[in-house]
C-alpha cells in the first residue's frame, strides 16, 4: 500500500463557491471524495490538508515524511 499526502493550497477551500466560470462548479469536498474512492481503487492510504497559510503546510509535510510515499 502507498501512502500520499494531498495538499491543497491557499483558497481551495473556495472551489465551487466563488467565480464559477472560472474555477467551475466543483468543490474541494467533491475533489477529496473522487480522490479517497480513485485511492481506495488503487490500495493506496491517502491524507487530505487544505490550509491557507503557508506555514500550516510545512508543518503538514514535516508530520509525514516518515509516512508519506507521495
Amino acid at each position: 500500500m502507498i501512502d500520499i499526502l494531498v495538499i491543497h493550497g491557499p483558497n481551495l477551500n473556495l472551489l465551487g463557491k466563488r467565480e464559477s466560470g472560472w474555477y467551475g462548479t466543483v468543490s474541494l469536498d467533491e475533489i477529496n471524495e473522487l480522490i479517497n474512492k480513485k485511492a481506495k481503487e488503487l490500495n493506496c492510504k491517502v491524507k487530505i490538508v487544505q490550509s491557507n497559510h503557508e506555514g500550516e503546510i510545512v508543518d503538514a509535510i514535516q508530520r509525514a515524511r516518515e509516512w508519506a510515499k507521495g
